[in-house]
Protein backbone atom coordinates (compact mmCIF):
# COMPACT_ATOMS: atom_id res chain seq x y z
CA UNK A 1 0.00 0.00 0.00
CA UNK A 2 1.84 3.87 -1.04
CA UNK A 3 1.05 6.39 1.33
CA UNK A 4 -0.15 9.91 -0.05
CA UNK A 5 2.57 12.17 -0.67
CA UNK A 6 1.21 14.89 1.30
CA UNK A 7 0.88 12.58 3.97
CA UNK A 8 4.80 11.64 3.77
CA UNK A 9 5.38 15.04 3.56
CA UNK A 10 4.41 16.29 7.07
CA UNK A 11 5.16 12.73 9.10
CA UNK A 12 8.13 13.02 11.50
CA UNK A 13 9.66 10.66 13.72
CA UNK A 14 8.50 11.42 17.12
CA UNK A 15 11.60 11.24 19.05
CA UNK A 16 14.03 13.55 16.70
CA UNK A 17 11.18 15.15 14.88
CA UNK A 18 13.39 14.79 11.37
CA UNK A 19 11.90 13.35 8.48
CA UNK A 20 11.13 9.62 7.45
CA UNK A 21 11.89 7.71 4.66
CA UNK A 22 9.05 5.25 3.45
CA UNK A 23 9.35 1.66 2.15
CA UNK A 24 6.66 0.41 1.01
CA UNK A 25 7.83 -2.77 -0.13
CA UNK A 26 9.10 -3.15 3.35
CA UNK A 27 5.42 -1.53 4.47
CA UNK A 28 7.72 0.42 6.94
CA UNK A 29 9.07 4.30 7.83
CA UNK A 30 12.88 4.41 8.14
CA UNK A 31 14.78 6.78 10.27
CA UNK A 32 18.28 6.38 9.58
CA UNK A 33 19.62 8.75 12.02
CA UNK A 34 18.23 6.92 14.61
CA UNK A 35 18.08 3.37 12.84
CA UNK A 36 14.54 2.90 14.12
CA UNK A 37 11.94 1.48 12.20
CA UNK A 38 8.39 2.29 12.55
CA UNK A 39 5.61 -0.04 10.54
CA UNK A 40 2.63 1.07 8.37
CA UNK A 41 -0.44 -1.33 9.01
CA UNK A 42 -3.39 -1.53 7.12
CA UNK A 43 -2.09 2.09 5.51
CA UNK A 44 -1.61 3.69 8.61
CA UNK A 45 1.51 4.55 9.90
CA UNK A 46 2.58 3.16 13.76
CA UNK A 47 4.35 6.25 15.32
CA UNK A 48 4.75 5.29 18.57
CA UNK A 49 8.19 5.05 19.75
CA UNK A 50 7.46 2.09 22.28
CA UNK A 51 6.37 0.51 18.84
CA UNK A 52 8.93 1.43 16.70
CA UNK A 53 12.17 -1.15 16.20
CA UNK A 54 16.09 -0.39 16.65
CA UNK A 55 17.47 -2.12 13.75
CA UNK A 56 21.12 -3.46 13.47
CA UNK A 57 23.97 -2.10 11.45
CA UNK A 58 23.37 -5.00 9.15
CA UNK A 59 20.17 -4.04 8.80
CA UNK A 60 20.16 -0.09 8.60
CA UNK A 61 22.97 -1.13 5.48
CA UNK A 62 20.20 -2.95 3.56
CA UNK A 63 18.02 -0.50 4.36
CA UNK A 64 20.01 2.57 2.82
CA UNK A 65 20.89 0.32 0.53
CA UNK A 66 17.16 -0.06 -0.41
CA UNK A 67 16.37 4.02 -0.08
CA UNK A 68 19.91 4.05 -2.59
CA UNK A 69 18.12 2.18 -4.91
CA UNK A 70 14.72 4.43 -5.13
CA UNK A 71 16.48 7.92 -5.67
Amino acid sequence: MTLPKELLDILACPLDKGPLSYLPEEGTLYNPRLKRRYRVEDGIPILLVEEAEVVSEAEHLRLMALLGAEK
